[in-house]
């Protein structure tokens, strides 16, 4: 139990180490923060120190002058400490926030290069709790963490300074329940640790939940599944209030407590002082003064159990971002090559897949596109036709085998350079909050409006797009919910063409749109393919009526491969029977 501890504690100096280098940009403000932490700890203590020299060197001597100068001594010095303490609380604020500002979009540009491995494997609402509720999390160590602390230390040490000075005795009388007083910081501590953990957990996991089924919120009423998503989701927000209540407990015991150990150290500075007083040990101004050095005392110690646990939720914040930033899950990008246009000759040459290096989804698969050719990849669902646009694009990288564009290994282009020559056209078209505009552009600075609207005369989809309201200025809610499905595929084609291609690849763009609406898109895939290759994967074989070539994949493996009159020519042909299913009717 000791071992882990130590090892807990080792990971979280590392983690601590790491979120202090995050203030290197921020370096004068850091030193900043932490030069006005040092000075307010002296001029903290001033305040009492002047009250004990105001009774008795003024008071009893009745020297109201002197009396007149201490207390304006005083406003200034509570002036000067309430300047500084604003400075403190600003600027440490301040620097926290620009921190979680770089951080954030740290943490958004890595998590968007990551490979698509990750996020098949990762929740969105993981994704998201580590970018949003983790990073704001790492605040509180500036704004109510290491600055504070070393604040309040030092304040600690200035007080239990000048109490020591002043008497000596009557310090070590007050400082009897200390013992006491950090037994109980560091059991409240621990548990408030491991509750905040909790907490932390149940936000992530409701997270998670939310953004799934609200994602699938069409699915969850189609199936009449509300009570069962309530239920489940009630269940997980019971187990969050849960997980805080045991905080809010934890705390409602400490601080009664830290308030009983400090009434028993006043009621013995009040019993030992009385007598230093009647004796003569003990001045009057000291017995008045250190009430207010008890307060001084027992208030940043009990909340530095409160610090302490924030820096804590802080570091397994940290620790998780981190975490996320510490993967390096890419697509190796070593390639040199950067050509302006390619001619468009694709070949796979003897290409094994697997996802989980376990059960391989393509088995030596070879088939070539010569420029300027279209070819149509059929299959039965799971056979592996979207596993090999996924590995053109190069969202993943191959077991073994090559994959050649224009001769060259595909490793061997520049990972941008090679995805900016290629377009893809899937078939659930996701569309982002803004306008048709931004949509169809990316907001890429480079595509001008003339050029998007001669695209959309090209496919068809202008006088679609002008009917709506605003036309291209058009906006569109998340994922694009207010607009058809057809509507929604034919911008994704303006989108296609207007980046200008050399490979195309549409994967199943008709298979879930009436038969006018494939018509429509039928004429855009005509106007797609023109002139540049591409590549088809299809269940309705009616969109595949101009390729040149057909690839039969089953089960991995291509089964037959040639041109669509050819392979129709085959009666007992794989393609044959899928043509017959679709065109001829069952009498």
């Amino acid at each position: 139990m000791q071992k882990f501890s130590m090892k807990r504690q080792s990971v979280d100096l590392k983690i601590l180490i790491r979120v202090i280098q995050l203030t290197r940009p921020y370096t004068l403000l850091f030193a900043g923060c932490l030069l006005l932490a040092i000075i307010l700890a002296p001029v903290g203590i001033l305040k009492p120190w002047l009250i004990n020299v105001m009774v008795d060197d003024y008071i009893f001597r009745y020297d109201l002058q002197g009396m007149t100068n201490m207390a304006i001594l005083l406003v200034g010095v509570l002036l000067l400490e309430t300047v500084l303490r604003y400075g403190f609380m600003l600027s440490s604020a301040w620097l926290g926030q620009n921190i979680i500002r770089d951080l954030r979009i740290r943490v958004f540009n890595h998590i968007s290069s990551l490979r698509l491995s990750y996020f098949d494997r990762t929740p969105i609402g993981r994704s998201t709790t580590r970018t949003i509720n983790d990073v704001e999390t790492i605040n509180q160590i500036f704004s109510q963490g290491v600055l504070t602390i070393v604040a309040d230390i030092l304040g600690i040490i200035a007080v239990l300074s000048i109490m020591l000075w002043t008497s000596w005795q009557l310090t070590l009388v007050v400082l009897t329940v200390m013992p006491i007083l950090m037994i109980g910081s560091y059991i409240f501590k621990e548990k408030v640790r491991v509750a905040f953990q909790a907490v932390r957990n149940q936000i992530s996991i409701m997270n998670s939940f939310l953004q799934e089924r609200i994602s699938g919120i069409q699915v969850v009423q189609v199936f009449n599944a509300e009570k069962q998503e309530r239920d489940k989701f009630r269940k997980i927000n019971r187990a969050y209030t849960q997980a805080n209540l045991n905080s809010i407990l934890y705390y409602a015991i400490f601080f009664p407590f830290v308030e009983i150990v400090s009434a028993a150290s006043l009621g013995l500075l009040v019993w030992y002082g009385s007598r230093g007083v009647l004796d003569g040990s003990i001045t009057l101004g000291v017995l008045i003064a250190f009430p207010l050095y008890i307060n001084m005392l027992f208030r940043p110690i009990r909340m530095m159990a409160n610090r302490f646990n924030t820096l804590q939720m802080g570091l397994v914040a940290a620790g998780r971002v981190f975490d996320v930033l510490d993967k390096r899950e890419f697509i190796p990008n070593k390639g040199l090559l950067k050509p302006e246009k390619l001619k468009g000759k694709v070949e796979f040459d003897r290409v094994w897949f697997s996802y989980d290096d376990k059960t391989d989804i393509l088995k030596e698969v070879s088939f070539k596109i010569d420029p300027g050719d279209t070819l149509a990849i059929v299959g039965s669902t799971g056979s592996g036709k979207t596993t090999i646009i996924n590995l053109i694009t190069r969202f993943y990288d191959i077991r073994s085998g090559n994959i050649r564009i224009d001769g060259e290994d595909i490793r061997r282009y520049e990972l941008n350079t090679l995805r900016s020559r290629i377009a893809l056209v899937l078939q659930d078209v996701f569309l982002f909050g803004g306008s048709i505009y931004e949509n169809i552009s990316l907001r890429d600075p480079n595509i001008r409006r003339e050029e998007m609207r001669r695209a959309s005369e090209i496919i068809g989809a202008d006088k679609i797009i002008e009917k709506l309201p605003g036309g291209y200025n058009f906006q569109i809610t998340e994922r694009g919910s207010n607009l058809s499905l057809g509507q929604r595929q034919l911008i994704s084609f303006v989108r296609a063409l207007v980046f200008k291609p050399d490979i195309l690849i549409l994967d199943e763009a008709t298979s879930s749109v009436d038969t006018e609406t494939e018509s429509l898109i039928q004429h855009a895939i005509e106007k797609l393919i023109t002139r540049r290759t591409s590549i088809i994967i299809a269940h309705r074989l009616s969109t595949i009526r101009h390729a040149d070539h057909i690839a039969a994949l089953k089960n991995g493996k291509i089964i037959e491969y040639g041109k669509p009159a050819d392979l129709l020519a085959n009666e007992e042909g794989y393609y044959r029977k899928l043509y017959d299913k679709q065109f001829i009717p069952v009498s």
